[in-house]
């Protein structure tokens, strides 16, 4: 498993206004491929100008006629990813040739549906790599060159093989490809398996050529082996393509279905909350009818009060619920009555107006009685579960 290091990472790409997800993304590959090194270097647009960009580099495994193939390939990354896709070639080597077709042009740049309709956070990285095993397992955009090879005509590329697939850029300057789009020599390739071959540079079969049973007595194929043939790539190239749909229109429908749960999710969640609602709606209009009640009483009480006369007899106002209720009170205001009694009597003493002997009298009785009433107010205090007052 590759070490990434993601400070160095960070460091790389200080420049880059989504630095986080742009690391994470590349750490995922790098992970999965560890073949794939990341690389700072100048990317050279259409119009000249020149960008330190980062660049995924290396190889990516494909499956071809039974045999794995790393095809070299390398990935630009803009300072503007991943809400733009990266700008694809494939990059062979010098004992290699690209092949030209749908996904690829002439400068081996790649073209595909997933970079064209390239949106974050549906797209990344990884499934673009995983696109890109697909797509070249179907159609290997290079193949070896061989040792002798008759002069042609080079190929002069006008632009992409296919308008519809080209990914949409920043309106900064347009990406294109360069004539070095790597911007260093060629990758190596790693050692182990050769690439599909074929007859020349100029023609390579849109199908992988159909190896005959055996020839005829002349040396010729016969027709019903051509026909055999070609009956055996059509049947392998629906297949593909009704797998490939298949499997398109169930990952649809998956997303569907788990949209479909978290929608009805939701409407049980907003169900529970109306319901809610509707129950503390209820409560507070019960809780306005109440305090319009408890007002209307207060304003009737209010009212009486006012048209009563002011010499009412205070006995009358205050009335206990209780019988017990009402012996407190009676013991309360006797108790206060002697403590009045008694400061009074104090009064008389000072200003001469009763001798000691007569002061010391009264206020031993009035103490006694006043202890005798304490003592039966905190006994009936205790009765009716109230707190001691002394």
């Amino acid at each position: 498993m590759a070490v990434v290091n993601e400070g160095a990472l960070k460091k790389m790409l200080k420049q880059y206004k989504y630095r986080d997800l742009t690391v994470r993304e590349i750490t995922n590959v790098i992970l999965q491929y560890k073949d794939l090194k990341p690389l700072m270097d100048a990317y050279v647009f259409n119009d000249g100008s020149s960008r330190e960009l980062m660049s995924l580099t290396g190889t990516v495994p494909v499956s071809y006629r039974g045999n794995v193939y790393n095809i070299p390939v390398c990935l630009w990354l803009l300072d503007t990813y991943p809400y733009n896709p990266p700008i694809c070639f494939v990059k062979p080597t010098s004992a290699m040739m690209i092949k030209t077709g749908k996904h690829i042009d002439a400068n081996g740049k790649i073209y595909l549906p997933y970079l064209h309709e390239w949106k974050h956070p549906q797209s990344d990285l990884y499934g673009l790599i995983q696109v890109m095993i697909v797509v070249f397992g179907e159609e290997p955009p290079v193949f070896s060159r061989p040792t002798t090879q008759p002069p042609y005509q080079a190929f002069q590329a006008t632009g992409p093989p296919n308008q519809s697939y080209m990914p949409g850029m920043p309106a900064v300057s347009a990406y294109g490809p360069n004539p070095n789009p790597c911007g260093y020599p060629g990758y190596p390739y790693p050692g182990g398996t050769t690439y599909p071959a074929t007859g020349g540079p100029a023609h390579y079969p849109s199908q992988p050529p159909v190896t005959t049973v055996g020839p005829s007595r002349d040396g010729t194929i016969g027709e019903d082996t051509i026909r055999a043939s070609l009956i055996s790539a059509v049947s392998d190239k629906l297949r593909w393509r009704m797998k490939e749909e298949m499997d398109r229109a169930q990952a649809e429908l998956d997303a569907l279905k788990r949209t479909e749960e978290d929608l009805k999710k939701g409407h049980q969640k907003l169900e529970e909350m109306v319901s809610r609602l509707d129950q503390e709606v209820a409560e507070v209009d019960r809780n306005i009818d109440l305090l319009k009640k408890k007002d209307e009483e207060l304003t009737e009480a209010l009212e009486k009060m006012e048209n009563q006369s002011e010499n009412n007899d205070i006995d009358d106002v205050i009335v206990p619920t209780a019988p017990l209720y009402k012996q407190i009170l009676n013991l309360y205001a006797e108790e206060n009555a002697i403590e009045d009694t008694i400061f009074y009597l104090g009064e008389a003493l000072r200003r001469g107006v009763i001798d000691l002997e007569v002061f010391l009298k009264h206020v031993r009785l009035l103490s006694r009685k006043q202890f005798q009433l304490r003592a039966l107010m905190q006994k009936a205090r205790k009765t009716a579960g109230l707190s001691d007052l002394y």
